[in-house]
C-alpha cells in the first residue's frame, strides 16, 4: 500500500497518515459561501482537496473514503446581496450554489460524498450550543450566545497565537455584552426580513464557526481524519471550530490532521478588484480557457506555497496538455480502451508517480513524472501515464482527446459505416493470427494502415482510432 505523508498544520511537521479507520477514511473541507461567482482563489482548495480525495480513494478504495464539503447558505454577505439586488435569499443561494458546482465540475472537481447546507443543520447547531452553555463554555447575552475563549486553555494552538497577543492585536467588535474581547458569536438575533429560526435564546441565526463544527460532527463523528481549507481560515475560523468541538466532545480531537493551502496571486500581485486583476473561474472559461488548463496551472505549484497565476503558465499548461492528449489520441485511447485496460489488469498507477503524489500531495512532482511516462510507445506502455492524468483529474472525456488536443475536427469525422467495417477487419485479422495465417493477418494490417487507422493490441483484443492520415475512401472499396 502506498504510504501517504501529509503536512499537519497543527503539529507543523510532515507525518505519516494513519487513518482512524481504514475502512472509512473521513475528510472535511470548508466550502463556499454562496452569494456570487467563485473567483480563482476559491478554486484552489476545491482542486487541491479533490486531488487528495482521489489519492485517498486510490489507496484505501473508493468505497472507503467519506468526503464532506459544506455550503454556507446563511451569512451576512448573502443577506447584503439580497438587499442590494431585491431578490430573495433563497433564489440567490440556489443560483450561486448551482454556479459553484458547475464551475468546479468544469475544473474536473468530483462531487464530495456529502455537500451539506448550513440551513439543513440548524437543529444540530442549536443542540451543540445548548450543550456548550450547560458545560460552562458558552454564555447568553442580549439574545446572543458567545463562546467563552478563556474556558478553553488550548485556544490558539493551531495558529500559534496566545490569547493575550490576539487581544492586543484584535480587530474584533468589542460589544458591551462580551465578557472577553476574543469571545465569538455562535448565535445572534435575527430581525424580521432576515433568515431566522426559533431557539432557546429567541429567534436568530447561527454564527459562521458553529456551522462546520455541527455538520462535521453529524456526518463524520466527533473525531475524524483530515480537516482542510485555505490558510486564511486558520484563524479565526478553524481555531474557533477546534475550541467549540473540543469542548463539545471532551477527550477527543476534532481532526487528526489539519491541512491548509496557500493563497493565490496574479502576475505576482494579490488578486484584487482595485488592481484590475480579479477574475472568476467563469471569466476564464468564457474566455475559452479549458477547465483542464486552469486545473493544471493550479496544480503546478505545491499547495503549501503561494500560487502565482500568470499568462506564461497558462500558455505552457495549454501546450503541455495538448501534446499529452495528442499522444494518447494517436495510441487509440478512448473510454472503451481504458475499460479494456482496466479489465485486463493493466490500468495501474505508476509506483513512482503515486509515491511522489503521496508525499504531501506533491502535484508538481507528479506532473514531472508524467513527462517521463508520456514517452511510452504503445497503449499498454502508456497506461501508467494515462492513469496518472486521471488521478490528477486532467482528462475530462476520454472520447474527446483528439478535440482537446486541438486536432482538426475534420480528422475526427468518421462515417457511421466505418466502425462496423473496421471491427470486422480486426476480427478477421485476429482469426488469421490465431490460425497462424500470418500472410492474411499482414494483408489486413496493411489495409488498415493504408486507411490511416491506428490499431492497438491490448489483452488479446484490439482497439482502433482514426489517425492523422485517416482516409475513409480507402476503406470504401472494401464495403
Amino acid at each position: 500500500m502506498t504510504e501517504i505523508r501529509l503536512h499537519n498544520s497543527k503539529t507543523r511537521r510532515k507525518e505519516v497518515f494513519v487513518p482512524l479507520d481504514p475502512g472509512n477514511v473521513r475528510m472535511y473541507v470548508c466550502g463556499p459561501t454562496v452569494y456570487d461567482r467563485a473567483h480563482l482563489g476559491n478554486a484552489r482548495p476545491a482542486v487541491v482537496f479533490d486531488v487528495l480525495f482521489r489519492l485517498l480513494r486510490h489507496v484505501y478504495g473508493a468505497g472507503h473514503v467519506t468526503y464532506v464539503r459544506n455550503i454556507t447558505d446563511v451569512d451576512d454577505k448573502i443577506n447584503a446581496r439580497a438587499a442590494e439586488s431585491g431578490r430573495s435569499i433563497g433564489d440567490i443561494t440556489e443560483e450561486t450554489t448551482g454556479w459553484y458546482l458547475e464551475d468546479m465540475a468544469a475544473l474536473g472537481v468530483m462531487e464530495p460524498t456529502h455537500m451539506p447546507r448550513a440551513t439543513g443543520y440548524i437543529a444540530q447547531m442549536i443542540a451543540m450550543i445548548a450543550g456548550l452553555i450547560e458545560s460552562g463554555h458558552a454564555y447568553e447575552a442580549e439574545g446572543h450566545v458567545l463562546f467563552a475563549v478563556e474556558s478553553y486553555a488550548a485556544y490558539g494552538a493551531l495558529s500559534g497565537r496566545s490569547v493575550d497577543d490576539m487581544i492586543a492585536g484584535a480587530r474584533v467588535e468589542v460589544a458591551p455584552y462580551k465578557r472577553n474581547p476574543m469571545d465569538f458569536v455562535m448565535w445572534k438575533p435575527s430581525p424580521e426580513g432576515l433568515p431566522g429560526w426559533d431557539s432557546p435564546w429567541g429567534r436568530g441565526r447561527p454564527g459562521w464557526h458553529i456551522e462546520c463544527s455541527a455538520m462535521a460532527a453529524d456526518l463524520l463523528g466527533d473525531s475524524f481524519d483530515i480537516h482542510g481549507g485555505g490558510n486564511d481560515l486558520m484563524f479565526p475560523h478553524h481555531e474557533n471550530e477546534i475550541a467549540q468541538s473540543a469542548c463539545a466532545h471532551p477527550g477527543v480531537e476534532m481532526a487528526q490532521v489539519w491541512m491548509h493551502n496557500e493563497m493565490l496571486m496574479v502576475e505576482g500581485k494579490k488578486m484584487s478588484k482595485s488592481l484590475g486583476n480579479f477574475f472568476t473561474v467563469r471569466d476564464l472559461l468564457e474566455q475559452g480557457v479549458p477547465g483542464e488548463v486552469i486545473r493544471f496551472v493550479l496544480l503546478s505549484t505545491h499547495y503549501g506555497k503561494p500560487m502565482d497565476w500568470t499568462e506564461a503558465k497558462r500558455e505552457e499548461a495549454t501546450a503541455t496538455l495538448k501534446r499529452w492528449y495528442a499522444i494518447l489520441h494517436r495510441h487509440g485511447f478512448t473510454a472503451r480502451l481504458v475499460e479494456t485496460l482496466r479489465q485486463g489488469g493493466q490500468w495501474q498507477a505508476d509506483a513512482e508517480f503515486a509515491g511522489v503524489l503521496a508525499n504531501d500531495l506533491n502535484a508538481p512532482g507528479a506532473i514531472a513524472r508524467l513527462h517521463v511516462l508520456s514517452k511510452g510507445h504503445t497503449a499498454p506502455a502508456l497506461a501508467g501515464f494515462a492513469h496518472g492524468l486521471d488521478m490528477l483529474g486532467l482528462v475530462a472525456d476520454w472520447d474527446r482527446l483528439g478535440e482537446m488536443a486541438g486536432i482538426a475536427a475534420a480528422e475526427q469525422v468518421v462515417p457511421d459505416w466505418v466502425g462496423p467495417l473496421v471491427e470486422d477487419l480486426l476480427a478477421r485479422r485476429q482469426a488469421a493470427r490465431a490460425g497462424r495465417d500470418w500472410a492474411e493477418a499482414d494483408r489486413l494490417r496493411d489495409l488498415l494502415n493504408a486507411a490511416g487507422v491506428n490499431v492497438t493490441d491490448v489483452g488479446g483484443g484490439a482497439s482502433w482510432s482514426p489517425g492523422e492520415r485517416f482516409d475513409p475512401a480507402v476503406l470504401e472499396a472494401l464495403r
